[in-house]
């Protein structure tokens, strides 16, 4: 690609990612940008994607954020993937699978049930790798190969503090059910569980907020 076209793409660009949320824009032509998408150049990108990635396929969006993750890997050896436990049909893993798209993470896992309720992820889940787990045994088991360090996160006895805790570099977070919290099989095959320090009446918070918290946490390492 010349300089004047890479100058043309990127004018273009510029435009369409001051416009308001959600606006229908005219986008730069896939003649000259393979990443990009016919139907959403011709139809406009509304979906819910940052304006970077606007117009762009899943595929190349997938592949941006793997190349992303595994610059992070190798320049820091730092890699977070997290595990959800479905024994019955949880409807905040929708959220957390979410979430885990907004912090970068590449790969979610989901113990127990094949099925989970997707409608909380609004389609992010097409943009990370999801991997089922019929339970917990195969989850340890995956990631004593893959090394990483398991990490459970829940308020149970014998927890400690996500403050001032420095999470391992390679590591695996693995959330329980809102209702019943991390199995007695997830806490076993945890290095260690941590918990999120509160200050009022109730005795957990939403489960998809603490999984919010404690993967900033684990980002705020990684980005320090």
């Amino acid at each position: 690609m010349s300089v004047t076209s890479v100058l043309a793409v990127a004018d273009a660009l510029v435009n369409f990612a001051m416009r308001p949320r959600g606006t229908m824009v005219a986008m730069p032509g896939p003649e000259t940008d393979p990443r990009l998408d016919p139907e959403l150049v011709e139809h406009g990108d509304t979906r819910n994607v940052v304006d970077e990635f606007r117009g762009w396929t899943v595929d190349a969006i997938v592949g941006e954020l793997d190349e992303r993750s595994a610059a992070l890997r190798e320049s820091t050896g730092r890699e977070l993937q997290i595990a959800i436990e479905n024994w019955g049909h949880d409807f905040n893993i929708g959220s957390v699978v979410r979430t885990a798209n907004a912090f970068g993470v590449r790969r979610v896992h989901i113990v127990g049930r094949r099925r989970w309720n997707r409608r909380g992820a609004m389609v992010t889940d097409r943009y990370l790798h999801v991997q089922h787990h019929d339970d917990v045994a195969a989850l340890a088991g995956y990631a004593a190969e893959a090394g990483l360090t398991v990490v459970g996160i829940d308020n149970v006895p014998g927890s400690e503090p996500m403050e001032g805790w420095q999470p391992p570099a390679r590591a695996l977070l693995v959330f329980g059910e809102e209702s019943s919290g991390l199995s007695g099989e997830a806490r076993a095959a945890s290095s260690t569980i941590r918990h999120i320090t509160q200050h009022g009446s109730t005795r957990s918070i939403n489960a998809g907020a603490a999984a919010a918290i404690a993967m900033f946490h684990w980002r705020s390492f990684a980005s320090a």
